[in-house]
Formats: structure tokens, sequence, C-alpha cells
């Protein structure tokens, strides 16, 4: 079982480099910011937001759109 809804992952060069859940959108969106802050300068680097439950990306880094 996961420890909250919304789940933050940060990907660079093809690799994982840090994953967490949090049972608040508002403290995931700050963890969100603080990783792209911290590691979005890396090749390859990918910083997503997901909402577990419903299944949908809420926000993404860089964005695709």
């Amino acid at each position: 079982m996961t420890a909250g809804r919304f789940h933050v992952t940060a990907v660079a060069e093809g690799r994982e480099l840090l994953h967490g859940w949090w049972g608040s959108e508002a403290v995931a969106r700050r963890k969100f910011s603080a990783w792209v802050g911290e590691h979005g300068t890396r090749p390859g680097a990918r910083v997503t937001l997901a909402d577990e439950e419903t299944g949908r990306v809420l926000t993404e880094w860089p964005d695709r759109r």
C-alpha cells in the first residue's frame, strides 16, 4: 500500500532518481516543483505528478503540450 494518493517521480538519463507519495495534492505539487529545481538540468530530466486514484497525470516537466 502506498503512503498517499499523489505520486511524484523524477527520471534522468532513462533512470528513476526519486519517487514518493503524498496524501495532499498541495504538498505533492511543492515536492514536484522542488524536484524540477533540483534535477531539471540533468540530461533527459522528466518530473511527473500523477493522481494514483484517477490514473491521471496532473503535471509534468518539461511540459509535453
